[in-house]
């Protein structure tokens, strides 16, 4: 190819339009020869802009008879579909059921009571109890009852100093350290005032009583200022007759308001009939009042009258096994059957559980003895048992681990379940060595407690008395089984339930409405 060919293919490429350049006309040249084009756009002649009407024209078709008679129609409508709704709502408001009021709650009502009647075999004193405090905590206690600790001989009035700490216990700069620290946990401090702790009677003789009282008085104020949270003394039939109980109740109960915590003042009583200690509740004006009626009505007629008698009282009532003499619940809970069994009786019944420690591992009671008599010597408590252990005592710690998992269970399903914690208590079922009765609050979930302690099988037949809002479904779920013979989330039939010797369950079935 020669050079002038190699030129005029230059000039042709050069004269040839980039694409991006085209005119945009659709002859491809744009009108006065322009080289990048314009786009022409036709708009018709017959487009309508619509402006709507006018006021004038809305006017005068609004005073037409037909829109008249729509608005008319348009507004009846509105108010018979508002007043349908709000009348609606009120027949769903007054058909449903109206919720319970809950009754008042007070700290000795909210979780078990934990007395430790020994502090030196509990933990070596008041400096022990306070680094136990998160075990104890793990246990849901809501209070501690310690004590007593002041100083005194037996039976030697003139020794007695209801204001001074033993020395094997500690001092008060120690339980002013503990009050702290149980205080931080929200677990209250009960301290056991009983003068004569170390003789009988309790109260010394009868003619020194109204100055033992006025003691205890002055010692029960100069101990609440220093921040316990409660007095507690024995044998309240005697105490509460005195001239001066109505003063020590004063010193306890009467100084606070209702922006400050509530002090109680707890009594023990032995050997009286649940009519007496009704009675007892209602006269002395106490909080709580413990007694021995499940160690010594030992039948499940007798324990069911007595529960009968009792549970419209029940935040005013506590309930133990040996707890009212500072026994061990192992004293009459043999086996660690027995133990459990009892546990989830206490945890259960209309009122508040009382333990004394060691209870919630089952730990057993020594006996020692001498020359003149037979003593009882308080039983060193056992830690760390949910630990592995390397020693030869392994097998005694599986065991009282065990105990104390099903002691942390009930306490913490009691502190849940308000049926447990204060509901209304129906009997269902007695004999000579098994119970079971029903607790209901309101819309919560119902629950059934059924025990065999006796050494046989045990046929429960289940009968509610006519009661308005209440009924005994077929079957119940299984929430808490001594043994593996009943699983738990397992339905049992209520119209065919046996249990076997030593054996018990706590059944739940959920309100219906």
């Amino acid at each position: 190819m020669n050079k002038d060919t190699e030129i005029d293919m230059k000039e042709v490429e050069l004269n040839e339009l980039d694409p991006e350049k085209q005119p945009m006309t659709g002859d491809g040249q744009a009108p006065g020869g322009e080289k990048n084009g314009s786009v022409k756009l036709k708009v018709p002649d017959d487009e309508v802009t619509f402006t709507g009407l006018s006021k004038e024209e809305l006017m005068k078709v609004a005073g037409t008879p037909g829109w008249v008679r729509t608005r008319w129609v348009l507004l009846v409508l509105f108010w018979l579909g508002w007043i349908g709704m709000l009348a609606g709502a009120i027949v769903i408001i007054v058909q449903a059921p109206r919720c319970k009021s809950i009754p008042e709650m007070n700290w000795w009502n909210e979780g078990p009571l934990y007395q430790i009647t020994d502090l030196a075999a509990f933990s070596g004193g008041l400096k022990g109890v306070e680094e136990k405090l998160d075990d104890i905590n793990q246990l849901k206690v809501k209070s501690l009852v310690i004590g007593p600790l002041h100083t005194v001989q037996a039976n030697q009035k003139i020794t007695l100093n209801l204001q001074k700490i033993s020395p094997e216990f500690g001092n008060a700069e120690d339980l002013d350290s503990l009050l702290k620290a149980a205080h931080k946990k929200s677990i209250s401090v009960v301290l056991d005032l009983t003068p004569n702790y170390e003789g009988n009677p309790v109260w010394f003789d009868e003619k020194d009583r109204k100055e033992i009282m006025e003691k205890v008085k002055a010692a029960a104020e100069y101990w609440l200022e220093k921040g316990v949270d409660g007095i507690k003394i024995s044998d309240l039939g005697i105490a509460s007759t005195s001239p001066e109980w109505a003063k020590l109740r004063m010193a306890v109960q009467g100084n606070g308001t209702d922006d400050t915590k509530k002090r109680a003042l707890m009594g023990v009583v032995n050997s009286i009939s649940a009519d007496e200690v009704s009675q007892l509740v209602n006269v002395s004006g106490v909080d709580l009042i413990l007694s021995d009626l499940l160690s010594r009505n030992t039948g499940g007629k007798e324990r069911i009258r007595d529960l009968e008698t009792l549970h419209s009282e029940q935040r005013k009532i506590g309930w133990g096994l040996g707890a009212a003499q500072k026994d061990h619940l192992s004293k009459q809970a043999t086996t660690r059957g027995l133990i459990r069994l009892y546990q989830l009786l206490l945890f259960t019944l209309p009122g508040t559980p009382v333990f004394t420690y060691g209870d919630e591992i089952g730990l057993q009671a020594n006996q020692m003895s001498n020359k003149t008599n037979q003593t009882r010597e308080a039983p060193k408590m056992v830690w760390n048992v949910e630990k592995e252990e390397t020693d030869g005592a392994k097998s005694n710690h599986t065991e009282y681990a065990e105990i104390r998992k099903w002691f942390r269970s009930l306490s913490d399903l009691r502190g849940k379940e308000r049926s447990l914690l204060h509901g209304d208590y129906y009997s269902l079922y007695s004999s000579a060595t098994s119970l079971s009765f029903l607790r209901v609050w309101d819309q919560s979930e119902r629950y059934i407690t059924a025990v065999n302690w006796g050494d046989g099988l045990e046929e429960l037949k289940l009968n509610l008395a006519p009661t308005e809002g209440v009924e005994l479904p077929e079957t119940a779920k299984v929430t808490l089984s001594t043994d593996q013979e009943f699983e738990v989330d397992s339905t049992v039939n209520l119209k065919d339930l046996t249990l076997k010797a030593g054996q018990a369950l706590l059944l739940q079935f959920p309100y219906t409405g």
